[in-house]
């Protein structure tokens, strides 16, 4: 039976069977179409909530993908199923990305247990893709227990995994300039564990020290919230709430050599510690509520966008933006005349 844009029951059926390739369609259908989407989170969403979702950021040439590749194969050899969801940037001149993490990742392939799927953020900030929430509830629904989600890495801003993940893991290495850094624009503050990655290299130990360091600056003790984090949560550059540690939770600095495998049995073990401590102290369903919350959020802000872009002919948004360029009218009256015209009537133009 058809459901609608070209998505069946059997096909919902058999991606909830953990079946690789209707998953991978029901994925590709999430991606292109958000009327598509819609209907398989809505099918979909009474059978998820169970897997532990991790996220995985840190800046490029730390080392994440090698770092997922080599937990992936840690959780394998617990007999867990595993599902990785790795953004790569997309380039803001062709919109192409080069999905370089199907390469690095290429010796999970033939386990039926590990599922990757590279998507392009297509101009999304804070390190995420658009389709993100949706590609995860997929994985979910189909019976992966852990889902990695590995962002872009562009720098400091990619906040969003935080209201993504119930784990969040930041990665650092040493050699890769000021270690000071890590501090800026709440990258450090998301972290419930720090990895120092390519631990075997010189320096690794002094940038253990400063993350130590800097974690007693940056995270002072504060009296226990109402939704059981230890710190306030701290808002993202978008104005979108991230859960902090949960209460009692001391963040680790843990070192790691993804090349040889050393220290991925500890961090594994970590990311588990985390969980169990999340699911006995209520922190699960803080950040389940923080997840849902800032989903909620960036899928109306994508409808508005949406209705936007239907209702207010691309000649008359031009009209305006070049009306501001010109200095014949500010930002602030462009907008509120794009806002106006979105609330009429859809344009026939």
């Amino acid at each position: 039976m058809v459901l609608a844009e070209n998505i069946t029951a059997d096909q919902l059926a058999a991606a909830r069977q953990g079946k690789a390739r209707a998953i991978a369609r029901l994925i590709t259908q999430v991606e292109s179409s958000a009327v598509a989407a819609r209907l398989v989170v809505g099918a979909l969403y009474p059978h998820t909530g169970q897997a532990h979702v991790v996220g995985i950021t840190g800046p490029p040439g730390s080392g994440k993908s090698s770092l997922v590749n080599e937990l992936a194969k840690a959780i394998r050899r617990d007999g867990r199923r595993v599902g990785i969801v790795a953004v790569d940037p997309s380039s803001p001149f062709t919109g192409g990305a080069l999905l370089g993490d199907r390469v690095r990742m290429r010796d999970l392939a033939g386990d039926t247990g590990i599922f990757v799927r590279s998507m392009a953020s297509r101009g999304s900030l804070g390190g995420l893709a658009r389709s993100t929430a949706a590609v995860v509830k997929v994985l979910d629904a189909a019976g992966y227990g852990v889902i990695l989600i590995e962002t872009v890495g562009a720098g400091q801003a990619e906040v969003d995994i935080a209201a993504a993940a119930h784990t969040t893991i930041v990665l650092e290495a040493p050699g890769m300039g000021d270690d000071v850094q890590s501090i800026k624009a709440g990258i450090l503050e998301i972290a419930d564990i720090l990895v120092v990655n390519k631990a075997d290299q010189p320096g690794a130990g002094r940038t253990v020290k400063s993350l130590e360091m800097m974690l007693h600056l940056a995270l002072p003790d504060v009296p226990p919230q109402d939704d059981g984090h230890h710190a306030p949560a701290s808002a993202a550059p978008d104005g979108h709430e991230t859960a902090a540690p949960p209460t009692g939770w001391a963040v680790p600095v843990l070192q790691t050599t993804a090349t040889s495998g050393a220290g991925v049995a500890e961090l594994l073990a970590t990311i588990d510690r985390h969980r169990d401590h999340l699911r006995a102290g209520g922190g699960w369903a803080a950040r389940e509520r923080a997840r849902s919350r800032a989903e909620i959020d960036h899928l109306l802000r994508d409808r508005l966008l949406d209705a936007l872009t239907a209702r207010v002919p691309s000649v008359e948004r031009a009209a305006l933006l070049e009306a501001v360029v010109a200095r014949q009218l500010d930002p602030y009256s462009a907008a509120d005349r794009l806002f106006t015209a979105a609330q009429g009537s859809p344009s026939s133009a």
